[in-house]
C-alpha cells in the first residue's frame, strides 16, 4: 500500500494504521508533513457513482467549509476515485485530507458545544439547500429515514422480545404520525450521519465534520433528528440537551411547525434504525463490533424516550424554537363535556381526574404532557398498545368481522389455544363480550346443570355489572346504596388470615376457614347450585384465599350436587407469577372458570370455560347466542395476547418483578407502622394502611397516598371494605425500576406525612 500511495499521490508514508469501518477498510496515513485518510471499498457500479457524488458534494462545500470537511485528494491522473484490481478483487480507492480535532464522543458535553453543534449543522444544511445531485437523489436505503420501513426486515434479528416490541411500537407510531406528512416536508441533500464519531471539537466548539458516505436526499428535519439522536442518546436527560441543540439550529435555519410536530418520532425512528442494523450485523457477522458500537446507548435512549410524553417533547421543542406551546382545553371543560351526555354515576379516579391521550406498555400520557407509570391498570395485560396485539386487530379488522352464526377459523383456533392452558377436564369454551357477561353466563350454566337456584358467594366478592353479576357480588349488593342480599344468595366468610377469625399465625388457618364454610353448606336448607369466588378477592383489598381453603370447600359443594366456579377475570393469564390461573395456588380444579378484562388486552371480550358435562346440560335448554362474542377480531386479538405472554415471558416477569416489588414493600412496612400488611402474588398486590392496629383502617391516609401518587405521576388505587388498601396490578411488562419508583414515592409521601 505504501508504494501505491507514493506512485499515485507522491506521498512518502511514515506510518499507516487501519481504522474501524462499517463495510469498508479505512487507513490513517502519516507522512512527514501531513496525515490523510485512505479509503478502500469493495467495487460495485452503484457504489462507484455514490463515491463520485460524495466527492462532488465535498468540492461544492469546499469554499465555505474547506477546513471543516475532508477534501478529496486527486490521483496523478486528476481523478478523485479509482477502480483497482487488488488481490483478485475489484476495489475503489480514494484519498481524503485528515481533520484535526477531538471527537464529540470523547468530549465532556457542555451547553456551548451543543449550541455550536446546532449552528454548524444548520449552516451546513443551508449550503446544501441549493445543491443538486441526481445520484444521491436516486439512493434508497435503510439509513435514510424517509425509507425507515426498509428496516422492518431486520426486526426479527433483535433477539430480546421486549426490545423487539419497543421497536415495533415506534414503527407503528412512525406510520401514524410521520408518513402522512411526507408530501408536505421539505427535502434536500443532507449529511445524514452527524453522529458523535463524525463531529470534531476544538476549544469547546465544533471544528469539523467527517464521513459524508451517508449523504441522502431526504427530509431536512431528518438531519436535526439524527444529530439530536447521536449527541443525546447517552444522556440521562436527552430531551433537555436536545432543546439546546434545536434552539441553536432554529436560529440559523428556521424549522416549520410540522417538522417540530414529528421530531419526537423521527428521533425514535433513527434509534430503531440503529438497533435494527446492529442486530442484523451481529447475525451476519458476530465479530463486527464496529456495527454495534452505538447499540447500548441507542437502547438506553429508546427506553428513556418511551417515558417521555410525545406532547411534552413537542412542547419543549416548540418552546426552544420560540413557538407557542399547544394549549389544552381546561380539565373543567372536559369534565363538563363528559357529563353533558354521560351520567356522573360513571365515576372517575382521583380527586383531580386525568385527561388521558395516549399510552405505551406501562406508561400513560395525558393531554398536559405528563407521563404516568401505570401501576394500576390490569386490563392492558401485556402492555398498553402492544404492537403485536394492535397489528393483529388491524389486520383482522381489515379482512373479516362478523357475527358468530357463520363459520370462520378464528373462533375454533382461539378456543383450542386457550384450552391448552387448562387441565383436560375443562374443555369447552363460551365466548362473550365482557367479564360481566361471562359471570352471568356461568351462573346460567350452573343452574342449568344442577337444577338448583341458590348460589354461595364470597364476602366482599365482585363479579360484574349485569343484574345477575350484581346479585352474586357482595361488594355491590351489600353497599349502602345496594339492593341487599337476595333470598337465593348464601354469603360465606372471607378466609382472611390478616384480620379475620383465623390469622396467619394459626396453623392450618385455611383448612379451618374451609371447615366453617363446609358447615354452612351442610346446614343450608337448600341445595347449592354453585360456589363462586376469586382466588384473590380484589375488591376486598387483594386478599388471597387462605391456603387449603378450596380443598375443603370444593368437595363439599360437589357432594351436594353443586359446581365450583373460579372467577379469574383479574388473576388469570399469568398475573400471579407462580401460576397461570389463580385456582392453581389452591391445588384444585374448578368446574367453571370465568375470564375477562385482560383476555384481549382491553378489547371487549370475556369467556367461560367449563366441563363437557356442564356444556351438554346447557345444550338441552334454549339456544345460546352472542352476536359478537367470539367474533373474528376479538379472537385474533385474544390469540395475540396469549402469544405475547409466551414470547415476552410475561408470567416469568410477573414472578420476578412481583417478588422484588413485594420485597421492597415489606421492607417499607418495617419502616412505617401504618403499613399493616403487604399481600398478593406476582403483579397483584395489596398494601393495607392502618392506624394503630390491624383492625383500625386508615382510609384517609390510604386516599392521601393514592392521590399524592397521582400528583407525582404514578397510578395506583384503593379498595377494600374500608377503602384503605392500596392496590397495584400493573401491566405484566412492569419492570423492577418501575417497582422501585413506586415504592420510593410511597416512602417519600409517608415521610412527608409524618414529618409535617
Amino acid at each position: 500500500m505504501n508504494n501505491y500511495l507514493e506512485d499515485e499521490f507522491g506521498l512518502t508514508v511514515i506510518d499507516s494504521k487501519k481504522l474501524d469501518g462499517y463495510d469498508n477498510a479505512n487507513f490513517l496515513i502519516t507522512t512527514s508533513e501531513k496525515q490523510y485518510i485512505f479509503k478502500t471499498y469493495p467495487y460495485s457500479d452503484f457504489l462507484f457513482d455514490i463515491i463520485k457524488a460524495e466527492n462532488d458534494t465535498l468540492l461544492f462545500l469546499a469554499d465555505n467549509f474547506h477546513s471543516s470537511i475532508p477534501n478529496p485528494i486527486a490521483f496523478k491522473n486528476k481523478k478523485l476515485q479509482k477502480k483497482i484490481s487488488s488481490e483478485n478483487q475489484l476495489k475503489v480507492y480514494r484519498l481524503l485530507s485528515f481533520l484535526e480535532g477531538n471527537f464529540l464522543g470523547d468530549c465532556t458535553p457542555t451547553r456551548e458545544i451543543f449550541q455550536s453543534l446546532g449552528c454548524f449543522i444548520a449552516e451546513l444544511d443551508k449550503q446544501l439547500q441549493v445543491y443538486t445531485n441526481y445520484t444521491i437523489q436516486s439512493r434508497q436505503w435503510e439509513w435514510d429515514l424517509q425509507y425507515f420501513h426498509l428496516n422492518r426486515k431486520y426486526i426479527n434479528d433483535i433477539s430480546n422480545s421486549k426490545n423487539r416490541n419497543i421497536v415495533l411500537y415506534f414503527f407503528n407510531q412512525f406510520e401514524e404520525h410521520v408518513r402522512p406528512l411526507y408530501p408536505e416536508l421539505r427535502k434536500q441533500i443532507i449529511h445524514n450521519d452527524a453522529n458523535e464519531w463524525n463531529i470534531l471539537i476544538e476549544n469547546n466548539k465544533v471544528s469539523g465534520i467527517i464521513d459524508f458516505g451517508d449523504l441522502a436526499h431526504s427530509f431536512l428535519v431528518n438531519e436535526l433528528a439524527i444529530v439530536i439522536t447521536y449527541s443525546c442518546y447517552d444522556k440521562d436527560n436527552p430531551l433537555e440537551w436536545a432543546t439546546i441543540l434545536l434552539k441553536a439550529y432554529h436560529e440559523k435555519l428556521a424549522l416549520e411547525e410540522k417538522e417540530i410536530k414529528i421530531l419526537y418520532y423521527l428521533i425514535a425512528a433513527r434509534l430503531c434504525t440503529s438497533v435494527c442494523n446492529s442486530a442484523h450485523a451481529k447475525k451476519v457477522s458476530a465479530d463486527n463490533t464496529y456495527a454495534s458500537i452505538s447499540e447500548q446507548s441507542a437502547w438506553k435512549m429508546l427506553y428513556t424516550w418511551l417515558t417521555i410524553n410525545p406532547r411534552h417533547a413537542e412542547n419543549e421543542f416548540r418552546k426552544a424554537a420560540g413557538m407557542s406551546i399547544i394549549e389544552n382545553k381546561s380539565l373543567e371543560y372536559s369534565i363538563n363535556k363528559r357529563h353533558t351526555h354521560i351520567s356522573s354515576i360513571l365515576s372517575m379516579s382521583y380527586r383531580t381526574p386525568i385527561h388521558m391521550e395516549k399510552a405505551a406498555f406501562q406508561y400513560m400520557y395525558d393531554t398536559s404532557g405528563n407521563t404516568f407509570i401505570d401501576a394500576y391498570n390490569n386490563i392492558p395485560h401485556v402492555g398498553h398498545c402492544h404492537p403485536k396485539v394492535v397489528r393483529a386487530g388491524q389486520l383482522q379488522m381489515s379482512k373479516l368481522n362478523t357475527n358468530t352464526r357463520y363459520l370462520y377459523d378464528e373462533l375454533a383456533a382461539y378456543a383450542e389455544k386457550l384450552l391448552s392452558y387448562f387441565p383436560s377436564s375443562l374443555n369447552k369454551v363460551f365466548v362473550v363480550n365482557s367479564g360481566s357477561a361471562a359471570s352471568d353466563l356461568a351462573i346460567r350454566l350452573a343452574k342449568s346443570h344442577t337444577g338448583f337456584k341458590h348460589i354461595m358467594v364470597m364476602e366482599s366478592g365482585y363479579h360484574g355489572n349485569t343484574q345477575t353479576s350484581i346479585d352474586i357480588s357482595d361488594y355491590k349488593f351489600n353497599n349502602a346504596k345496594g339492593e341487599g342480599q337476595k333470598e337465593n344468595i348464601i354469603k360465606t366468610t372471607l378466609p382472611n388470615t390478616y384480620s379475620g377469625k383465623y390469622t396467619a399465625d394459626i396453623p392450618n388457618a385455611g383448612t379451618l376457614y374451609g371447615k366453617d364454610a363446609v358447615l354452612e353448606i351442610e346446614t343450608c336448607q337448600h341445595p347449592i347450585s354453585a360456589f363462586i369466588t376469586e382466588p384473590i378477592v380484589g375488591c376486598a383489598g387483594q386478599i388471597p384465599l387462605a391456603d387449603g381453603y378450596l380443598k375443603e370447600v370444593y368437595p363439599a359443594i360437589r357432594a351436594q350436587g353443586g359446581v365450583c366456579i373460579s372467577d379469574e377475570v383479574q388473576t388469570g393469564f399469568g398475573r400471579l407469577g407462580d401460576y397461570f390461573w389463580g385456582y392453581e395456588a389452591q391445588n384444585v380444579i374448578p368446574d367453571i372458570v370465568i375470564l375477562g378484562k385482560p383476555i384481549a388486552n382491553g378489547h371487549p371480550m370475556g369467556a367461560v370455560v367449563c366441563t363437557e358435562e356442564i356444556a351438554k346440560s346447557f345444550e338441552k335448554g334454549v339456544e345460546f347466542f352472542s352476536s359478537f362474542g367470539g367474533n373474528p377480531v376479538s379472537c385474533t386479538i385474544a390469540s395475540a395476547v396469549l402469544e405475547v405472554i409466551e414470547e415476552d415471558k410475561l408470567q416469568k416477569n410477573a414472578k420476578m418483578v412481583g417478588d422484588y416489588y413485594m420485597l421492597l414493600l415489606k421492607d417499607l412496612m418495617k419502616k412505617y407502622k401504618c403499613i399493616g400488611d403487604v399481600r398478593g402474588s406476582g403483579l397483584f398486590i395489596g398494601i393495607e394502611i392502618v392506624k394503630d392496629s390491624k383492625t383500625s383502617p386508615h382510609t384517609e391516609l390510604a386516599n392521601h397516598i393514592k392521590n399524592e401518587m397521582r400528583n407525582r405521576n404514578i397510578l395506583i388505587s384503593t379498595d377494600g371494605r374500608y377503602d384503605n388498601v392500596l392496590k397495584t396490578k400493573p401491566p405484566l411488562c412492569f419492570s423492577k425500576e418501575n417497582a422501585e419508583k413506586v415504592v420510593g414515592t410511597i416512602d417519600n409521601i409517608l415521610s412527608s406525612f409524618y414529618n409535617n
